[in-house]
């Protein structure tokens, strides 16, 4: 089993540089409204970028989270390349994170979580 998540957006192809170096993929494919990004190993995880009319209204119902030693450090990082950030330092259960929004808006998460 292999595990794509598809995240919509207004304007995939703009969004795709932002998801490449926050995740450290390359574009692997592309097609319409679609854009592919992963580590060229098509039998790992994936994260497609969906062009889609409808803008975003809410809060998501499924964000991703990026696991990071120095929560700090990688939330600036995500900031210089366009995120904006929402919320944080959290800390709860022993966790910490800071929420952070794509420059679209879609939420994500850096965390302690398992590091």
């Amino acid at each position: 089993m292999k595990l794509v998540t598809v995240l919509d957006c207004k304007d995939a192809k703009a969004l795709a540089p932002f998801w490449s170096a926050v995740l450290g993929y390359k574009e692997v494919a592309a097609a319409a409204q679609y854009v592919v990004l992963g580590t060229g190993d098509r039998t790992q995880h994936e994260l497609i970028l969906q062009g889609v009319e409808e803008p975003k209204t809410g809060k998501n119902r499924m964000h991703l989270d990026i696991h990071a030693q120095d929560i700090e450090a990688e939330a600036g990082r995500l900031v210089g390349l366009g995120a904006t950030k929402l919320a944080g330092p959290i800390e709860e259960l022993g966790e910490r994170w800071i929420v952070l929004a794509d420059p679209e808006g879609n939420e994500l998460c850096v965390c302690t979580m398992g590091c």
